[in-house]
């Protein structure tokens, strides 16, 4: 990775110039049987689109916050690198009333209307499927996003000093998001590129969101992000752990 790189999205950045086909993110969900794999080019294409939703459809600026209620999940990934290209504050789980726009999957909803901004919602299903009738309310991500424009620019340069990360009631700057991944990445068994780690942790500690993102983005390494992983039956997790070339486990 490049030692300059300063923010969430420089990192993806680099990662995209250096090898934009190997592969960053592997979402497995054992409640579904789901899995897809993603390589770096097709997640910067999900989170460019994803930014410009942002930025152009729902006019966020630098310095807002967009409440995340969403699980350890490939598309929450897109959002938090997202929310970094634009500069505005991603917000974990975070509180819905101070938010200006929250993006919510099927089981935060009801939780979500209590934002007076933009609402949207994720269905969370099998290859980005939208909702087959989007909530009252919402708008589903899944129809507006593919529509969006396949490279982003913002119309201001991100500060990396300004706040990027809410979670579990802690600030970070984009600065200290990357400075904290790389200083963690040994502690997790990153020790550089080609490192794969299995996480399956929730995305709703620094922890989390450490194993199952920016650590491996941050040592030009890449994740096996795993959901219901309690659900996956005797032996499941040493095959997948072989089956993936997994050198490091997080759960």
């Amino acid at each position: 990775m490049n030692a300059t790189d300063r923010t969430p999205a420089d990192l993806l950045g680099s990662a995209l110039a250096a090898d934009p086909g190997r592969p960053l993110v592997t979402f497995y969900d054992d409640a579904t049987g789901e899995r897809v794999e993603l390589s770096v080019a097709t997640f910067a294409n999900w989170v460019a689109k994803t930014a410009n939703l942002l930025q152009d459809e729902l006019s966020v600026e630098p310095g807002d916050r967009v409440a995340l209620l969403l699980p350890a999940h490939w598309q929450t990934a897109v959002w938090l690198l997202a929310c970094s290209s634009v500069g505005v504050v991603a917000d974990v789980s975070g509180d819905v009333r101070a938010a200006d726009v929250v993006v919510s999957g099927p089981d935060g909803l009801e939780a979500a209307r209590a934002c007076s901004g933009p609402r949207i919602a994720m269905a969370l299903r099998p290859l980005g499927g939208r909702f087959p009738q989007a909530p009252e309310g919402f708008v589903d991500y899944a129809v507006e996003v593919p529509g969006q424009g396949d490279r982003f620019v913002p119309y201001a340069p991100v500060d990396p000093e300004e706040p990027a990360l809410v979670v579990a009631g802690r600030e970070f700057s984009g600065a200290e998001v990357v400075e904290r991944a790389r200083a963690e990445a040994t502690g997790l068994g990153l020790t550089g590129p080609g490192s794969r780690i299995l996480s399956g942790l929730p995305y709703d500690t620094w922890e989390g969101l450490n194993a199952g993102l920016y650590g491996p983005l941050a040592t030009g390494g890449s994740v096996v992000l795993c959901r219901h992983l309690e659900l996956a039956g005797g032996g499941v997790l040493d095959k997948r752990v072989e089956s993936e070339r997994v050198t490091a486990v997080a759960r």
